[in-house]
């Protein structure tokens, strides 16, 4: 079983040297895929696309592996996977192609083109010639086209031995990775980001992943898998970086000096602030996020001015005119909708009611108090991990008692209510005094210590997801005695 690989079609329209070196760095990107699955499989050119042939027959299982990666390698068109057998005669070789063509070329145009090696007593013409008779004969609907037709039928006589399209296979499309630089993808692991950092994969672009940590182990730990995911599936052939980094208290001391309704866009533009000098760091240019236009309130045309205006770096958006089903149909075709569908969405703690048209002098008033330093902390605390790694060095998670319900408490259970204390007043939470304190969650990793050892304390929010983080983030520090309360 031989491989052909027909190209992207932008590919083949481009001048004759941008071609020479897509087609140059699409050639290094399969072999360098494939060389896990096969340390010596060859990739060579064609008069029209590359020829991958495997270094033995593969088994089963490996031929579908291959294929499965082939399919995933940006700048591929299309895959045709190829039988040998021996040649016979123009007639068995008809038998043997007009059923496998017939049905595709049915009301289209087609061309049939043979490629011979070695010394044959017939031309390649005379056999197009035949072959595209007996096509005709066999699809009536069908017509010959020479130039640019709707399907290629291709073969290919070598030595005496025929080689024949066994099946096809539909590529990724795109440009090859590496081909159009680097760039830093802000990824939070939701359905947004994974698919923004493909779809720019599949453009050309060799992506690092920049993951903000708002959730402590857990939250790092399942965007490291949606990360690892996506690199291993779509850019294997280059091993790129994953950084991380801790913004807990980034995210409290916005809490403490920003004004709730102008929570969201100061976050956003202290992350652009952060991936600013994160990518200077790495040398990458350009900085990829999963903003669509007006899909939640922090992303309208404004608050995403003000997000542009702190950014050195071109910020590329490809997400910004898709809806919100057409981007979770792209993230379980990628297969990252089932990371985003377990994971809690920890932005969204920030802000309740933010404001989604907020002046210059807002934002300015907003950040005037912000202690810079808590951002620069954050970023000198950034690690690196190497892509191939990320499933190697996988935070371990420690196991936090839940509770659902009042009646479930025991008699040495405290509860906290971590909400912000506007949300507490407008929805008060039914506990009896004793059994209930009040911390804020910006203020609970300083405090936590303080408490005393001798009681179990739970901790509450409306939707469940800064509670668990909370709780997993102070395990984590040894605080094993925190837990989870969840309201009847």
């Amino acid at each position: 079983m031989r491989y052909w690989v027909k190209p992207f079609p932008e590919i083949t329209i481009k001048s004759r040297s941008v071609r020479k070196v897509m087609m140059r760095c699409l050639r290094a990107n399969i072999r360098n895929t494939l060389q896990r699955l096969d340390p010596d499989v060859g990739v060579s050119d064609r008069w029209d696309a590359l020829e991958v042939h495997p270094s033995g027959e593969p088994g089963a299982s490996t031929r579908q592996a291959m294929e499965a990666a082939l399919t995933r390698i940006s700048g591929i068109h299309e895959i045709l996977a190829m039988e040998s057998r021996d040649y016979v005669s123009f007639e068995d070789t008809a038998e043997r192609l007009v059923p496998r063509w017939k049905d595709a070329i049915a009301g289209r145009s087609f061309r049939v083109s043979v490629r011979r090696k070695g010394t044959h007593d017939f031309t390649s013409m005379e056999l197009e010639r035949y072959l595209g008779g007996a096509l005709l004969q066999a699809s009536p609907s069908a017509m010959v086209k020479l130039t640019r037709p709707e399907v290629e039928v291709g073969l290919e006589i070598r030595d005496g031995r025929l080689m024949l399209v066994s099946h096809r296979l539909p590529g990724m499309g795109g440009y090859p990775l590496g081909t159009q630089g680097e760039a830093l993808a802000l990824i939070s692991g939701g359905f947004d980001s994974p698919v923004a950092t493909w779809r720019m994969i599949r453009r050309g672009l060799k992506t690092h992943f920049l993951f903000f940590n708002l959730g402590g182990p857990a939250h790092e730990k399942a965007v490291r898998e949606v990360a690892h995911h996506v690199w291993r599936r779509y850019s294997a052939s280059h091993r790129v970086d994953f950084i991380s980094v801790p913004f807990e208290g980034v995210i409290n001391e916005i809490q403490r000096q920003v004004p709730a309704g102008m929570a969201s866009v100061v976050l956003k533009r202290m992350m652009i602030r952060a991936a600013n000098e994160v990518a200077a760091r790495i040398r990458v240019p350009a900085l990829i996020t999963g903003d669509a236009l007006a899909q939640v309130s922090s992303q309208t045309l404004v608050n995403l001015g003000f997000m542009d205006a702190v950014s050195s770096r071109p910020i590329l958006r490809p997400l910004i005119a898709s809806d919100k089903q057409e981007i979770i149909a792209d993230a379980r075709h990628i297969g990252t909708a089932s990371f985003a569908e377990r994971l809690p969405e920890y932005c969204g703690v920030v802000s309740k009611r933010p404001n989604t048209r907020p002046s210059a002098a807002q934002v300015e008033e907003a950040e005037a108090t912000f202690d810079f330093d808590v951002l620069d902390q954050a970023i000198r605390a950034a690690s690196v991990t190497r892509s191939h790694r990320l499933a190697e060095e996988t935070p371990q998670l420690q196991e936090v008692r839940i509770v659902d319900s009042a009646r479930a408490l025991a008699a040495d259970d405290a509860v906290i209510d971590i909400r912000h204390p506007d949300e507490r007043e407008r929805a008060p939470l039914a506990l009896p005094a004793d059994q209930l304190l009040e911390i804020p969650f910006f203020e609970l990793a300083d405090r936590a210590p303080m408490l005393p050892k001798d009681r179990h304390y739970l901790l509450y929010c409306a939707q469940g997801v800064m509670s668990r983080m909370q709780a997993l983030h102070l395990a984590d520090r040894g605080m094993t005695h925190f837990g989870v309360y969840r309201q009847d």
